[in-house]
């Protein structure tokens, strides 16, 4: 088994908690360089260019500058690398870098929220891993280690976790089975989860996640790499001469062929969409599982980038039940937790369930102490000069697309246009507050919305950090206004209730919160 390179020199037994200093694992340096290839492409496709363009630049020299523009970046890998240490002291990890400019970032245990290991396949396959700390910022990892190995990772989660109850064992792990290098630790014990997914139903949240970003992809390539193509993709005419060429002509195609061939093109699309998301989808949650640990929820997942992130059930601030128009007739729905270390950067870095019945997310939901709604539980909706008032607003904008439309279009069709689109955005609020409710219990919140992908946020009243009552003039006039929850890594809100019924929803939360110890609640135990 690999062991973390160190160059720390010996410490003291007497001391009270020794202080580490480590560098990151060797083989991570490889990793990293090999991961960093692609972006040698555009270097090494200029010089690919010239050697072809100049016939004095010389085929010889080719292979020789390619070989240099890699050694001149290994080198500077290699550079960087020796200058990166990091220090686990008695209250804090620091972390140390830069070659010529220092930089040195200290990360206090008690900030420190969530510790993910992440594996991509050629760290997995050198038994190494990329550990990421994450705070309470709102900006994801604050600092990060690119190489370690596995081993190093779980002996950091288990040191944080030590350090922050105050029990100071130096970051010694518990006794664990001998493994094979690199495996994870929910590889050392069979307890059952409490949520997986097997393959075949990641295929059938494949199928629901339609992805077009094959073609962004492509569009990106061709717009890096068109000066190496021998014609202009964006010239329309370079095409029309293509089919001139092959003497097509265009007009003596019947609208039936023209038909079909729309038809034909749609349908490729939709297969295209549905097959990238299968594999996006595939890639990244195969292997799905959640276990109920003492520390909290651990997820692990992922085929050829493996991950094992630990959430602490103290830090979950709010449950989201989250479906599709599509999936809900199918039974199937997603649970996300909002969490303290929410990262804004990875919208699902906090789902817990991507693809379940309810009755598989409810006792993941009650793991966090969040319940599902009462039979009794009474629901209301947002007051129908809410709806009412939102169409308005988009009048203006309904009349500049009118007007613009009505230049560009026969006069046949500007009868239709106004009605068109005002029925449009009617048809579409209305649908939206139709699927608006909230409701409130003893001891939690709630707040439906959404007809296209509908959701349904629960968040315990104890978990409530601010009430704000928002009202625009519109709003003021109407007597109506917004009522906006404050949560750690994210927020609930109620729109279009009357002023009055919102001030007493105001007041009944914060009667409940101000009873409330926020340093208790958020504390780990």
């Amino acid at each position: 088994m690999i062991e973390p390179h160190t160059d720390a020199p010996a410490v003291p037994d007497d001391a009270a908690i020794e202080e580490e200093r480590h560098k990151l694992h060797p083989l991570g340096l490889l990793v990293n360089f090999i991961a960093g290839l692609p972006q040698l492409i555009l270097p090494i496709a200029a010089v690919l260019f010239a050697a072809r363009k100049n016939a004095d630049f010389g085929s010889s020299l080719v292979i020789p500058i390619i070989a240099a523009v890699l050694l001149i970046s290994l080198f500077f890998r290699w550079l960087a690398w020796t200058r990166f240490r990091y220090i686990i002291g008695e209250e804090d990890i620091r972390i140390e870098s830069g070659i010529l400019n220092r930089n040195a970032r200290s990360i206090p245990f008690e900030r420190i929220q969530d510790l993910s290991i992440e594996q991509r396949l050629l760290a997995r396959i050198m038994g190494l891993g990329e550990v990421k700390f994450e705070t309470g910022s709102g900006e994801g990892d604050e600092g990060k280690l690119s190489f370690v190995t596995v081993d190093e990772g779980e002996r950091l989660r288990e040191l944080i976790r030590d350090r922050k109850e105050g029990a100071a064992t130096g970051g010694k792990p518990a006794p664990t089975k001998e493994l094979p290098e690199g495996t994870l630790s929910f590889e050392r014990d069979n307890t059952p989860p409490i949520f997986a997914m097997n393959a075949r139903r990641v295929l059938t949240l494949g199928l629901f996640e339609f992805s077009l970003v094959i073609f962004a992809v492509l569009l990106g390539i061709s717009q890096q790499f068109e000066f190496l193509l021998p014609f202009d993709l964006w010239d329309v005419g370079s095409w029309i001469g293509v089919v001139d060429v092959k003497d097509i002509d265009l007009n003596a195609i019947s609208w039936t062929a023209r038909i079909v061939g729309i038809i034909a093109a749609l349908g490729s699309l939709i297969l295209v969409g549905m097959a990238t998301g299968v594999i996006r989808t595939f890639i990244r949650e195969y292997g799905f599982r959640l276990d109920r640990t003492a520390k909290g929820f651990r997820r692990r997942r992922g085929l050829t980038t493996l991950t094992d992130v630990v959430m602490p059930v103290h830090r979950v601030q709010a449950a989201i039940v989250q479906t599709g128009l599509i999936r809900k007739r199918f039974g199937w729905h997603a649970l996300k937790f909002v969490s303290l270390a929410q990262d804004s950067k990875e919208e699902a870095s906090h789902v817990v369930a991507p693809l379940a019945k309810l009755d598989d997310i409810w006792p993941i939901a009650g793991e966090a102490k969040i319940h599902t709604p009462a039979d009794a539980t009474v629901w209301q909706k947002p007051s129908a000069k809410w709806w009412f008032d939102q169409w308005l607003m988009v009048t203006p904008l309904i009349g500049a697309g009118i007007i613009a439309l009505m230049v560009f279009t026969d006069a046949g069709m500007k009868a239709l246009l106004p009605l068109s689109l005002a029925l449009f955005f009617a048809v579409t609020l209305f649908l939206d507050w139709r699927s608006r409710f909230h409701a409130r219990d003893d001891s939690q919140l709630y707040a439906r919305q959404g007809w296209w992908r509908p959701r349904l946020t629960i968040a315990p009243q104890v978990k409530v950090q601010s009430v704000d009552i928002h009202q625009g003039p519109i709003a003021r006039m109407r007597g109506l206004a917004k009522l906006k929850f404050g949560i750690a890594g994210g927020d609930l809100e109620i729109d279009g209730i009357p002023v009055i019924e919102a001030r007493a929803i105001r007041d009944q939360v914060l009667a409940e919160i101000v009873q409330v110890d926020f340093a208790e609640v958020n504390r780990a135990s």
